[in-house]
This record gives structure tokens, C-alpha cells and sequence, in this order.
């Protein structure tokens, strides 16, 4: 009897991510495998993810996608125990299109099935975009990996702002996230 050879590419990410799916998020940050090369998928900065130019269609799939993604010094990769590619994210590889004031953490859900508490642990940031001069916010969501807010979320952080001395912001577990700085412009 011979053993079967462990799956390889997509199809041995999407493998080793139901394999992991039934016991809670796989541990990708213990894994070391060798990196295999680039794969073509492409996270949009909408959060739209592309396999070869095509929208990921299954809502399931990109969920089980998600769980493997790691975002390493070089790069974002999808990690198995046994390969790591490497894949394209233009902005944020999760966006967060749902924030609720939950006693006295905010508690937002992410387009892949996320639930994040803001905190200490899962910080809140505003940046300027360059070009255009608005604000990007982003929360934490787990290992260095964000979700961009969405604009109609950052408009409900904005209206539960409170400020503090010149800035004004949010509190969630704790902790004090500048949304805004003085005059109302972004953080």
C-alpha cells in the first residue's frame, strides 16, 4: 500500500485549511515551510479576492483562505504545514463592515467571518491616504493582520467619538484609539 502524497498549490491550501477549520484557526505562525513560489491570488483592496484573474466566488473558500493567510517580513503568504506562497494583497487583506459597542468593548466582523474585539491587543489606526487626503482607518485582527474599515463603519466610530484633550477617538477594553485630530481632521 502506498501512501498518498500530500496535495500541493491551491488545492493543498484549501486542504490543510478544512483540516484545520473544524479545531479553530490553524496555527500558520508554527509553521516553517519551505516557500514554494508566488500563487496567483490577489486580494483587492476592496477585499475582493482573484484566483487567475477571476473573483474567488465561494464565500466559503476565501473563509477557509483567510484562516491560512500569514503576513511575513517579505510578503503575504498562504501557509501549510508543507508549502508557503506567496500572494498579492493591495491594501488590508480583510475589511471590517461591522462594528457593535458591546458593554465596553467594540466588537467588529470582518467580510471573512472575523469577530475582533479592539483592545490593547487589536489596536485601532487611522492613516492619511496621500493621494486624496482621507483618512484609511484599520483595526487589528490577529498576527499583523488588518481588516481596512469600511467607510460607513468609520462614520459610526466617528458619531461614538469622545474626545480628549485636542484629539478626538474611541475607547474599547481599555484602551483610547485617535480617530481624529484637532479640528476634525482624520488621525
Amino acid at each position: 500500500m502506498t501512501e498518498a502524497s500530500p496535495k500541493t498549490g491551491l488545492d493543498g491550501v484549501a486542504s490543510a485549511a478544512k483540516a484545520a477549520s473544524a479545531r479553530g484557526l490553524p496555527p500558520v505562525h508554527l509553521w516553517n515551510p519551505p516557500h514554494c513560489g508566488e500563487i496567483d491570488i490577489r486580494i483587492r483592496k476592496d477585499g475582493v479576492w482573484f484566483h487567475e484573474g477571476t473573483p474567488i466566488g465561494r464565500e466559503a473558500l476565501v473563509r477557509l483562505f483567510s484562516t491560512v493567510l500569514r503576513l511575513d517580513p517579505d510578503g503575504y503568504h498562504l501557509v501549510t504545514p508543507v508549502e508557503k506562497m506567496r500572494i498579492t494583497v493591495e491594501d488590508a487583506p480583510f475589511i471590517a463592515t461591522r462594528v457593535d459597542r458591546i458593554g465596553e468593548a467594540l466588537v467588529f466582523q470582518t467580510n471573512v467571518g472575523d469577530a475582533v474585539e479592539a483592545g490593547p491587543d487589536n489596536a485601532i489606526r487611522v492613516e492619511i491616504d496621500a493621494a486624496t487626503g482621507e483618512p484609511r482607518p484599520y483595526v487589528h485582527v490577529r498576527r499583523g493582520l488588518e481588516a481596512l474599515i469600511a467607510r460607513p463603519v468609520f462614520y459610526e466610530l466617528a458619531e461614538m467619538a469622545t474626545q480628549r484633550g485636542d484629539v478626538w477617538g474611541v475607547s474599547s477594553n481599555g484602551a483610547f484609539f485617535p480617530i481624529a485630530s484637532p479640528g476634525g481632521a482624520s488621525a
